[in-house]
């Protein structure tokens, strides 16, 4: 049951980050713009103009598919790690926490927590 319930989680997660970084290259969901002159609009032009945007895109497709993939599940999270932290951070330093209640934010912080913690004895032996 164990073993069905984290299939579940990492096809989801996969699916979440594969269509969010998609809709970077396709766009296919509407983005409203960030407000003029604060920090998050500083930071996402800064990362957008510099083409770094397109490479952390481009990590998720490769994080997204290794996730839900059962064998490279724990790779996967290894890339999609740094990029939901850095997600949660531009939430609550960027955005004065606005954001932070987004179902897809929420989806995605439990979804890497629970795989984080049905593996944690594959991550345990990185430590070690």
């Amino acid at each position: 049951m164990k073993n069905k319930i984290d299939n579940v989680a990492g096809g989801l997660l996969g699916l979440l980050f594969l269509i969010f970084a998609a809709n970077f290259f396709l766009h296919f969901i509407p983005m409203p713009p960030l407000p003029e002159g604060t920090p998050a609009a500083a930071f996402m032009g800064a990362m957008y103009g510099a083409g770094y945007l397109t490479f952390v895109k481009v990590i998720e497709i490769i994080g997204a598919l290794l996730v839900a993939i059962p064998k490279t599940r724990n790779l996967g999270l290894l890339f999609l790690g740094p990029i939901v932290i850095n997600i949660l951070a531009f939430r609550i330093f960027l955005t004065e926490g606005h954001g932070l209640t987004d179902p897809p934010v929420i989806l995605i912080t439990l979804l890497s927590a629970f795989l984080l913690w049905s593996g944690r004895s594959s991550f345990a032996k990185l430590i070690n």
